[in-house]
């Protein structure tokens, strides 16, 4: 029985479709030098491609 990786299971989360969801970093202080809009950026989820996200794959085999 495989366990899952629990730290990759709380920052990532599987879609429907297959892809690895993620949000983005920089969101939690020294906020006040970020632009508003590199801010607005940062609240927008992100997804892995290539090798990264089979690796998060692997580490999530339940997902």
């Amino acid at each position: 029985m495989m366990k899952t990786r629990r730290s990759i299971a709380r920052r990532f989360k599987l879609t429907a479709t297959g892809k690895v969801k993620y949000m983005r970093t920089g969101r939690s202080h020294l906020l006040r030098k970020k632009s508003s809009k590199r801010k607005r950026h940062l609240r927008r989820s992100a997804y892995l491609s290539g090798r990264d996200a089979l690796n998060v794959k692997k580490m999530l085999p339940y997902a």
